[in-house]
């Protein structure tokens, strides 16, 4: 039998308060153990017996697969195996369902692409780097070796990498049952009410703009190692969503859930892309299965930036319609998304949040299409905003270009068009119903700690010195909890020992944010025992039945909140086996600092105790598990005020003052909460001026495939931040809080563009498209000139 050692908040005002940056300092309880080295990451494992697996991948991007031949790699020193597709389905095992109900123009059903776990003879390339063999052996340098030797034949065949080729007449089509390249068509809104709204307009705006594709890029590369344990299938992986992942996988290898076992323990960065089941999943757990032992895989990097589902990639055509004074009346919107060579439930994540469309803004009327589009590309997928960033994109930038083009100030135009308080719950007309909000107040917040009025001044400095000074704003609202049409629940469980000590078990998934201190110490100020009592769990699918995992910004507005509603359940146990242990009502009982006393009298018990009566009484202990699916979700929602320089001879832009004021509703501890921020304005800052996955065009070969090719912001890009926080509580949950996870990225990417575009407007430019690389820059500069 092949084993593995196991892997082993702070509260605030209710009242609405604006909390600046640095104000608290709690410390992680992660930072030591994984700064130390002592981590456990999927290739940390150490397993007796483990074997190394390495895919052998399709340098072509669109090709038929002729032959294989794996006769050299079996014989290779060191290989146990050599699977291909003919393996897999002489065992039955067929491909990754495509699940998507969507229809096409005509009414008919998204053509149901599946995709293949490894691609045989006579099987289709429909993206570089597809897998078409799996080696096995006992060392890694075997297995890359043997891969060498495998053979094969492709017949290559033409490409289409972006939505524009892939709907030109006569272009090659992906799936040629499909009948073209577009997957589906999703219309939504009131088509009638905008026309007649633009009919009547006294100015248009317009955005035509393509958001680019961009890669994640996790620290910790995406990994799988695979054990049978006791006839069950074990798989450690760094995933974010556990328990959707073994439902996959037990529907694959054609065996009931409870006999696959998912561990997903530390997990070195994820931002959506480590969600869902990816080939390689499979096709590991497959493999230790058919050869009787552990086999894992760890991606290399530059293997990783090909096959990891990419993020964004859409073509957007969009009008804005507005009266004389610079009020919005109606929005169209026409978004093409380039989803790659796989359609699946992952293609949809800016159907689930396009309604922040409508912004924090009073929209007479909104009407949206959105098409999917095949390419011979890797696959699209939720990359940390998931369809958030897109929308906020296209009414941010459409209410800067409208305001360039009337004469009005931006800043003045946003605050006139503004939902106030007092219209809360506000439902906007399209799709989202925003239960409260107080927009205006941040946009207040910022232009304060900005020093907004001061910004005329900065820019006069800049120019003395040759450079162009921009300001740039975005007033974000996000989803958070969802999808909105019906949140995901979530589980988490709470067991006291007898000796007092605390097991808390999430269904959440931290994967970098924090949420072991989080989660622990609001457990910790729920019970009132000290952090250090409490221990952890996450990602196990045996200790919890199941979980949410992480996305959608809902680890703390569901995953806190179900962890508060089980410290609930656990306090009121407690309190019953605290009175029978001092003769008292269950009415008389409180907990104060650990200690369940009666009221009035110095008699009382601790944890251990009532711990210790649950023993004798029940086999499970001193144990509570709650179950929760919210009734709706939350928006969290902010302003962003970015200011740049440029630098008219070279196009070199630099951000030089970044500040945000975020209503994520109640805040549990704000240093994570700042964190979160942070990274996620990286983020937002790094694809509008430096990251973007290429295609070539005609071969469909990835150009960016390394870090020497994919630029992503370093420490120096940025410069401190001005964070500080605004609590309007939401009744959604029992905390009060909104999500934080993705807002710093809704805001900041389209910030920074706005910024950049007003540096440049006295020269005459309108819009530059992202990334804002120098040479860009540069070009629309002279251009301009």
């Amino acid at each position: 039998m092949w084993g593995v050692a196991a892997h082993g908040a702070q509260g605030d005002s209710m009242a609405p308060t604006t909390q600046a940056s640095g104000q608290v300092a709690s410390g992680r309880l992660e930072d030591e153990r994984l700064l130390t080295g002592f981590g456990r990451y999927v290739a940390d494992l150490n397993i007796r017996g483990v074997t190394h697996a390495v895919f052998v991948r399709s340098p072509y991007a669109h090709a038929d697969v002729l032959a294989i031949d794996i006769d050299a790699a079996r014989a290779s020193p060191g290989v146990i195996a050599v699977l291909t597709a003919a393996d897999l389905q002489s065992d039955g095992i067929g491909s990754l369902p495509c699940g998507v109900d969507q229809k096409r123009a005509d009414g008919s059903k998204a053509y149901q692409s599946l995709r293949p776990l490894l691609i045989g003879v006579g099987g289709r390339i429909r993206t570089v780097a597809e897998p078409v063999a799996l080696v096995i052996a006992d060392s890694p340098r075997a297995a890359q070796n043997a891969a060498e030797l495998v053979s094969v034949d492709y017949a290559e065949l033409p490409v289409v990498t972006t939505t524009v080729a892939a709907r030109q007449p006569g272009a090659s089509v992906v799936w040629p049952d499909a009948g073209d390249n577009v997957a589906y068509l999703w219309s939504r809104g009131d088509k009638a009410k905008a026309d007649a709204a633009f009919a009547g307009a006294a100015h248009v705006a317009r955005l035509a703009s393509h958001i680019s594709r961009v890669n994640a890029n996790s620290l910790e590369p995406r990994g799988v190692l695979a054990l049978v344990e006791a006839g069950r299938i074990v798989v450690h992986t760094s995933n974010q969503g556990p328990w959707a992942l073994r439902t996959g996988l037990a529907a694959m290898l054609k065996v009931a859930a409870d006999q696959v076992r998912v561990v997903a323990g530390d997990v070195g960065g994820s931002f959506g892309m480590k969600s869902g089941v990816y080939p390689e999943d499979v096709v590991i757990a497959y493999a230790a299965r058919r050869v009787g032992r552990p086999v894992r895989w760890i991606a290399e990097r530059v293997e990783g930036m090909m096959t990891d589902d990419h993020g964004r990639d859409i073509q957007v055509d969009a009008q804005m319609a507005l009266d004389k004074d610079g009020r919005i009346l109606a929005i169209k919107a026409a978004f093409d998304i380039n989803i790659g060579a796989y359609l699946s439930g992952r293609s949809n994540g800016l159907l689930n949040n396009i309604g922040g469309l409508s912004g924090v803004y009073t929209v007479g009327a909104v009407a949206v299409d959105i098409q999917a589009v095949y390419s011979n590309t890797q696959p699209t997928a939720p990359y940390r905003g998931a369809g958030r960033p897109e929308a906020t994109y296209v009414i941010e930038r459409l209410i800067d270009i409208a305001a360039a083009e009337m004469g009005l100030d931006a800043f003045a135009m946003r605050q006139r068009n503004l939902i106030p308080a007092s219209a809360m719950p506000y439902n906007t007309g399209f799709l989202f119903t925003y239960d409260c909000g107080e927009f205006a107040e941040n946009m207040k917040a910022a232009a304060d700690l900005s020093d907004l009025a001061g910004f005329a001044g900065r820019q006069a400095a800049s120019k003395a010195l040759g450079k162009l000074r921009g300001v740039g704003f975005a007033n974000p609202i996000e989803v958070a909890g969802g999808p909105f049409t019906k949140p995901g629940r979530d589980t988490a469980s709470i067991r006291i020992a007898t000796d007092g000590s605390v097991t808390v078990n999430v269904g959440v998934m931290s994967t970098g944010q924090g949420l072991e201190t989080s989660m622990t110490r609001l457990v910790s100020e729920r019970l009132g025992v000290p952090m250090a009592a409490i221990r952890y769990q996450q990602g196990d699918t045996d200790q919890l039945g199941h979980g949410r995992g992480s996305g959608g910004s809902s680890a703390t507005g569901v995953g806190g909140a179900v962890v508060s509603q089980s410290a609930d359940k656990v306090i009121a146990t407690a309190k019953n086996l605290a009175g029978e242990l001092l003769e008292a009502s269950t009415a008389d009982i409180a907990l104060t600092a650990g200690r369940f006393s009666v009221v009035g009298t110095d008699r009382s018990v601790g944890w251990a105790d009532v711990a210790q009566a649950a023993e004798k009484q029940v086999d499970t202990g001193l144990f509570e598990l709650a179950d929760w699916q919210p009734e709706g979700v939350t928006f969290p929602n902010g302003c962003h005020v970015c200011e740049v320089e440029v630098d008219p001879i070279t196009g070199e832009v630099a951000v030089v003052g970044y500040t945000v004021v975020e209503d994520i509703g109640r805040v549990l501890n704000h240093e994570l909460a700042e964190a979160q921020i942070h990274g996620g304005i990286a983020m937002g800052v790094g694809q509008a001026l430096f990251e973007r996955m290429v295609y070539d065009d005609t071969s469909g070969q990835l150009l960016t495939a390394s870090f020497m090719d994919y630029t992503m912001p370093r420490a120096d890009d940025l410069l401190q931040i001005k964070f500080a926080s605004r609590e309007v509580l939401t009744k959604v949950n029992v905390l009060g809080a909104k999500g934080v996870g993705e807002a710093g990225t809704v805001g900041s990417l389209v910030a920074t563009i706005n910024a950049v575009c007003n540096a440049l407007s006295p020269l005459g430019v309108r819009h530059i498209e992202m990334p804002l690389t120098p040479d860009r820059v540069w070009a629309a500069i002279q251009a301009a000139n």
